[in-house]
């Protein structure tokens, strides 16, 4: 069993670096992950389960964790201006941007347009759909923030380069 969880390791970090845009030091794909190939990730990035679909361009700081089954999505139908009901064959693309020392909990979705600052948490099961500031605790649909972490705390713990 442990030799074929490292052998699925290895294949999705395989795949997720050959189809990136760029890529830094220490990737890990530790579950199920496939991304556009518009996206552009920092150092020390962990996967857990990511799906990174549509034609907008993803860009992922250093030191980002996500939980399982998280979806990033940049693209959608265009039902307000298209030429269809409900939509037609159009898409309207919106980029992502998730700045350093952000953590995703299990199942979280984003969708384009928003921008995850520094040092943010999305609880698990949310729905992203407009900006998370800085050092943000953050869930729901849509997501909210509820809390701040401790700056002080954390801002001592990043000049001590103490990162997971």
């Amino acid at each position: 069993m442990r030799v074929r969880k490292k052998l699925v390791k290895i294949f999705y970090t395989w795949k997720v670096k050959k189809r990136c845009k760029k890529v830094g030091i220490g990737l890990k794909v530790n579950g199920k992950s496939f991304i556009n190939q518009h996206t552009y990730l920092g150092d020390n990035v962990n996967f857990n389960g990511m799906a990174i679909t549509g034609s907008g361009k993803v860009s992922i700081g250093n030191n980002f964790h996500s939980g399982a089954e998280c979806l990033m999505i940049t693209s959608f139908h265009n039902y307000n201006s298209g030429r269809a009901i409900p939509y037609d064959d159009t898409y309207i693309t919106k980029d992502i941007v998730i700045e350093d020392n952000v953590w995703l909990g299990s199942r979280v979705i984003i969708l384009g347009g928003a921008t995850i600052g520094e040092g943010a948490i999305i609880q698990a099961g949310s729905v992203v759909v407009s900006d998370i500031p800085k050092y943000a605790i953050a869930g729901g649909h849509p997501a909210k923030v509820f809390k701040y972490r401790d700056i002080e705390h954390y801002e001592r713990l990043k000049e001590a380069g103490s990162f997971h």
